[in-house]
């Protein structure tokens, strides 16, 4: 620690993420094993976001947050010379509370009174404090929503290729064939755990080579890969990304797209979950396009909920497409159509969280859920 700077009249009452009571407090479950920080880590005194599988949790999400990070002195000193952190590194175990009272720095505008909501901003977890029904204002931007259906085909994967150590060469692939990473393997005498990990040269899910996860030699033949291929030859309205699901005449339920192949969100290909095979029909692709035309204040950012006229009620930011927080395109949760109209985009959530103290900007301030009266 670095020679002190300051002297304070009165000492700190707390630090960011301590408890502020001696009320009962609770733990939220998670998956098998223990909740553990995202790729980007976790910054303690603020809410977080569990993934799908309930394992890893993020400073980011949509919606309400799954529970807020404690500080137990867990955060680890990883940059040069610095003399604190309040961050707890990507892979390291996290234990979010879902009850109880802690101290928060009030990231609003605004200073908190008694009662007062709290908001976590689904871009970094921070809290702020207002009334019921009052979330923070993160833009207001004039655009159009759209849903994503589009003219498309459905193969199985199957490619003529040879491995040689970690390296598939693929010579030919069957009409619709997608490959792409995480894709499993199968032929004569391919081992059952060889898992696709990256494509290395050639074009983009088709003849090229790409690294496997099991070293082997195997001669060429026909070798499968799971999931199928989808091509898609027209787009009536919308852009495609990873992570939507996909429905159709003789489309598999549940198939979901899992990567790009020549496609980047129109005409192209696509690498999708299930194998299958589906004649060229009309599908469409869960959530919606919204069209950013102009802005009028502030920006957007993942998990942000939007509202306007004609606005499906609960709609979320889930990706940016070609906008950057400005005018472009955003991938939206709900699959619409929205004519252009003024859009509110909000900076957070409302939680069962309530402030129990007075704090302004910057200041600390009690949250709880225990309610008085």
């Amino acid at each position: 620690m670095g020679f002190p700077r300051q002297v304070n009249v009165q000492a700190a009452p707390a630090v960011a993420g301590d408890f502020c009571d001696s009320n009962p407090r609770a733990t939220v479950d998670a998956g098998s094993g223990a909740f553990v920080a995202g790729t980007a880590g976790v910054t303690i005194g603020a809410f977080v976001w569990a993934d799908s599988a309930n394992k890893t949790v993020n400073n980011f999400g949509a919606g309400a947050p799954t529970g807020f990070a404690r500080r137990d002195q867990q955060a680890l000193i990883t940059a040069y010379l610095a003399e604190n952190s309040m961050v707890i590194p990507a892979g390291f175990p996290v234990t979010p509370f879902s009850a109880g009272g802690f101290f928060v720095v009030n990231s609003g505008s605004t200073t908190s009174a008694i009662n007062n909501k709290a908001y976590a901003n689904n871009a970094n977890g921070s809290v702020s404090f207002g009334p019921t029904g009052t979330p923070p204002v993160a833009a207001s931007v004039t655009g159009s929503i759209a849903a994503t259906v589009v003219t498309g085909a459905i193969a199985v994967n199957s490619v003529t290729g040879s491995i040689a150590g970690q390296v598939l060469t693929v010579s030919a692939v069957v009409a619709g064939t997608v490959l792409a990473a995480g894709q499993t393997l199968g032929g004569t005498n391919v081992d059952p755990a060889t898992v696709i990990q990256q494509q290395l040269t050639g074009t983009a899910g088709g003849v090229g080579t790409y690294s496997v996860s099991v070293s082997q030699n195997i001669a060429s033949q026909t070798i499968t890969a799971s999931g199928g291929g989808l091509t898609v030859s027209a787009v009536t309205s919308g852009i495609l990304a990873v992570g939507q699901s996909i429905t159709g005449t003789g489309v598999t339920a549940g198939t979901v797209i899992s990567a790009l192949g020549t496609g980047t969100g129109g005409t192209g290909t696509y690498a999708v979950s299930i194998s299958q095979t589906a004649a060229s029909t009309a599908l469409t692709a869960s959530g919606g396009v919204l069209t950013v035309t102009a802005v009028a204040s502030g920006a957007l950012a993942a998990g942000d909920t939007i509202s306007g006229s004609g606005v499906t009620a609960g709609t979320y930011v889930t990706g940016f497409i070609s906008g950057t927080g400005g005018t472009g395109t955003y991938a939206v949760s709900v699959s619409q159509t929205a004519a252009s109209t003024a859009i509110t985009v909000a900076a957070g959530t409302e939680t069962k969280w309530v402030a129990s103290s007075i704090g302004a900007p910057g200041e600390l301030v009690k949250m709880t859920t225990w309610l008085n009266g």
